[in-house]
This record gives C-alpha cells, structure tokens and sequence, in this order.
C-alpha cells in the first residue's frame, strides 16, 4: 500500500496552539500509516508560496494548508500545474476556498477529507503572478473586506463583515471598462466587479450560480446598486438564493480585463493585493489538484466542487457567453 509523502504549511499567527495541531495533524496522519508530515511554517515576509515550493521539491505528494486566505491563495499559486494535491485545514475567520469545500474550522473534518482520498482537478485564476481558486474583484468587495475590523473577525467570523460593508454603501461608483476574451470592450458604472471560480460568498450565500470550477471559464458578477434600496433588494436577493438578482449582471469568458479610471481597492480570494486600475485575469484549466470531501452531501457544495477521485470531472459546460 503506498503511503504519500505530506508536508504541513502553516501559519502560526492563525494557530491558537501550534503543539497541539502539529501534535493532531501528526497522530492522524500516522495511525493511518502514513509518514510524518514535514511542517513549514509561513513568515511575514512569506506567506506560503515558498514554503510549498519546497514541499513540492522535497517529494510531498499531498501539501495541508492551514492558515487564511493568504496563506491558502500563496499556496495556490504555487502549486497550481506542479500535480500535488492541496488539502486546506481551515484556520482564521473567514476562508473563502474552506468554505465552497464545505469544511468548518474543524482540523479533524479536512484531516478526513485528506484520508479519503477525495481529489479534483480545478481550475485557477490568474492574474500577475497569482493565482486564485475562488474568487477575485475590484471595488467595493475589496473595500470591505479592508474595512472589516479583524477583532470582530475572531469572534463573530463572516459576520463581521456585514459592518465592514455597511462603511462603504454610500461609496462612489467606478467606470470600468470591460473586455471579455475577444469581443469589444463595454462600459459599465459599477460598484464591484467580482470573478469567480466557483460561486459561494461568505455565509453560504450563492452569487454565481451557473460556476463550475472545471469548465475553463470565468463567472463574471457586475454589481451596480446606486442607492440603499438597491443594496436591500440585492443582498434580499442573494438570501433567498435568486438566479436573477436586481443590479447584478452575470456574464462568461476566459480572458478578462477589468480597468478602472481611478485607482481601486482589490482582492484575490478574500486576501487584500495592491490596489489598481486594473484586474487582468486568465483561466489556467485543470491546474489545481484538491482534496475534497468524497461524497459530497451538500446539493450547493456537489454543483461547486464534487469529489471525483485521482482524477478531473468532464464539463458540459457551453462555451463562453456573453
């Protein structure tokens, strides 16, 4: 029986006790007959690209992720296209990939999900050179989430971000133009402009309907509320769990191109990046390899990301749309 080589990325600011996880995550890994992690842990000045990198040349077969957003997209980047599997052992508040995975802060719960053996090739986002799994935007997303008190983060989690939003309501739309693949560019006055690879916000709610995290494309969501009662209306929308959503539109590509005539605030997988006129974004196919809960028992986590074993599920998908 082979037993995989595995490497532990951790971020120990998110870790209220590192023993005890590394003491954990060793003692499950073992007791299946698996060797003992090697465990890397993040610093401020890097936050987990180079520490995969080097699980990955040491022979890691399988790299767990634990840490937040930043520790999860820095590992994204740099193990998408390498074919070692990434399990993601949520820490933090808010993880956006943990979350369209259906995993709880629960270390025991992605352990099993890492011994099932549970694994699906997905797509990544890129832009520069960083990549995402789940979503990227430019706007008011990123201002909230740079408006989120981290204080109340730890104690309230996603919900924390509702204040972080509501201090940025009232904010100014932005002129953007858009080009998607190879069809003219338009014009929109936005709020946000939102990319997804799969379609779960925070809280379970559903912005991208129609995103699949296998099918090579990009789900782009154009939010454009311009008063109060087009927030109300539009997060009422997003509640209910609505396929039409007043003040949001919904398009497809491969090749997006997002500039701005001022200087906005953006994100990469709930993790602030530099802020920008522009958010140039390509679809790398097939790219990640992920462990994931096998079977899916959630109906939303099975549409997003459904276990497949050692292997990629097919799309039938319709190419890009607009």
């Amino acid at each position: 029986m082979h037993t995989p080589l595995s490497a532990v990325v951790v971020n120990p600011a998110k870790v209220p006790d590192l023993d005890s996880l590394r003491r954990t995550i060793t003692d499950s890994l073992t007791a299946a007959g698996w060797p003992a992690p090697l465990w890397l842990e993040t610093t401020v000045d890097d936050p987990g690209a180079g520490q995969a990198t080097a699980a990955v040349r040491a022979g890691a077969e399988i790299v767990l992720v634990c840490g937040g957003d930043g520790t999860v997209m820095a590992c994204v980047t740099a193990l998408a296209g390498t074919g070692v599997a990434m399990a993601v052992l949520p820490a933090g508040t808010g993880n956006l990939l943990a979350a369209n995975l259906g995993l709880t802060g629960d270390v025991a719960v992605g352990l099993d999900v890492v011994l099932q053996g549970g694994r699906r090739l997905i797509d990544v986002g890129v832009t520069g050179d960083q990549s995402f799994a789940v979503m990227a935007g430019m706007g008011f997303d990123a201002s909230m989430l740079d408006a989120t008190n981290a204080t109340a983060k730890r104690h309230i989690g996603w919900l924390a971000y509702i204040g972080g939003a509501a201090r940025h309501l009232r904010g100014r739309p932005m002129r953007v133009r858009i080009t998607l693949d190879d069809r003219p560019p338009f014009d929109r006055r936005a709020r946000s402009v939102i990319v997804g690879n799969v379609g779960r916000l925070q809280g379970g709610m559903r912005l991208l309907h129609d995103a699949r995290p296998d099918d090579g494309l990009l789900d782009i969501a154009i939010l454009s509320p311009r008063t109060l009662w087009h927030w109300a209306t539009l997060g009422w929308g997003l509640l209910l769990r609505r396929r039409s959503v007043p003040r949001v539109e919904i398009l497809t590509a491969a090749r997006i191109d997002i500039r701005s005539t001022r200087v906005q605030p953006r994100q990469l997988d709930g993790d602030l990046i530099a802020p920008g006129n522009q958010l140039l974004i390509t679809v790398r196919p097939n790219a990640l390899l992920l462990c994931v809960p096998q079977p899916a028992t959630d109906p939303d986590l099975a549409h997003d990301i459904d276990a497949v074993p050692h292997t990629a599920a097919t799309s039938d998908r319709e190419p890009a749309r607009s």
